[in-house]
């Protein structure tokens, strides 16, 4: 099955039809050998709208489907992972596109189900299999409601979780993607006259604290938040679009977007990730210093 085929399927809108478009749309997606940026995008954006309306089944068939899948869709992976384990363990075993924190996270959400199938992975960060140990624990007492320890079982879970943010001595981050939506969300932030709706986007895209990225964004230097939008992995032109609106006054002349593409064409995502860590970890000022540094070498 071609591209082709998959974007025509996301017009077949028949009425009463959600679950065979949401199992049709995914088994065409899975079919493609190289999927491009739009057409996960355009995934996300057909089934997520679904979701709600098709079966247990059918989300079942969805995270095997995706679990193999090398470029899945984020957000549909993010959904299925928060189903109850009977869907989500495929996604949880064999998925690349959860990350340690996202991992993490879904331990903290769902407790011990979660974290029995997530210890299953064979690419499992050694601290995230020690935090599935402590869990199962009989001291451990989890509950539904509660569903990390409390006490000392607590405070250990919770100094696991800090570590994990720290791979070989450096700060770790994982970043998916932005979807189309994500870049709506962020213009649509950048272009409101409230700096803390752009603020509060940029955060759940880069899934790091609100201060973390209130210190990324200054509208009179932008580098930081170039940085930030590379690691998103946005076009260019998107991104100077992004930059343009949050930071007005930035691209005076021709030159001043020369230099922008030219900073933005020659940084690698991974190395934006990384940056985006470091900094949203240490603090604004040490932030500050750094793209100094990285501006002027």
């Amino acid at each position: 099955m071609s591209s082709s085929d998959f974007r025509q399927i996301a017009i077949r809108t028949e009425a009463g039809k959600a679950e065979r478009l949401f199992r049709a749309a995914i088994s065409a997606f899975c079919a493609l050998t190289r999927p491009s940026r739009r057409e996960i995008a355009q995934l996300d954006d057909l089934t997520l709208p679904l979701f709600d309306d098709v079966s247990t089944e059918a989300r079942r068939f969805a995270a095997a489907a995706l679990s193999e899948c090398e470029s899945a869709p984020p957000g549909l992976v993010k959904r299925l992972a928060n189903e109850p384990v009977e869907i989500s363990a495929p996604l949880l075993v064999r998925s690349r596109a959860l990350g340690s924190v996202e991992l993490i996270a879904l331990i903290g959400r769902h407790g011990l189900p979660h974290a029995r199938a997530i210890a299953r992975r064979k690419d499992l960060h050694p601290t995230i299999a020690s935090l599935v140990r402590a869990l199962n624990r009989p001291a451990a007492k989890t509950t539904d409601e509660n569903p990390l320890p409390s006490g000392q079982a607590a405070d250990r879970t919770r100094e696991q979780l800090r570590t994990i943010m720290v791979d070989n001595g450096g700060p770790s981050l994982s970043i998916a993607p932005a979807t189309a939506g994500t870049f709506r969300r962020l213009l649509d932030g950048a272009l409101s006259a409230n700096a803390a709706f752009f603020q509060t986007a940029l955060a759940d895209a880069l899934g790091v604290e609100f201060g973390g990225a209130v210190r990324l964004v200054s509208p009179s230097d932008h580098f930081l938040l170039l940085v930030s939008l590379r690691a998103l992995d946005l076009r260019e032109a998107e991104a100077f679009l992004i930059v343009s609106a949050a930071c007005p006054g930035s691209f005076p002349d021709v030159p001043s977007v020369r230099l922008f593409v030219e900073r933005y064409r020659g940084m690698e995502r991974q190395a934006a990730v990384a940056k985006v860590a470091a900094w949203t970890k240490t603090g604004g000022s040490q932030a500050g210093d750094a793209a100094k540094t990285l501006k002027a070498s």
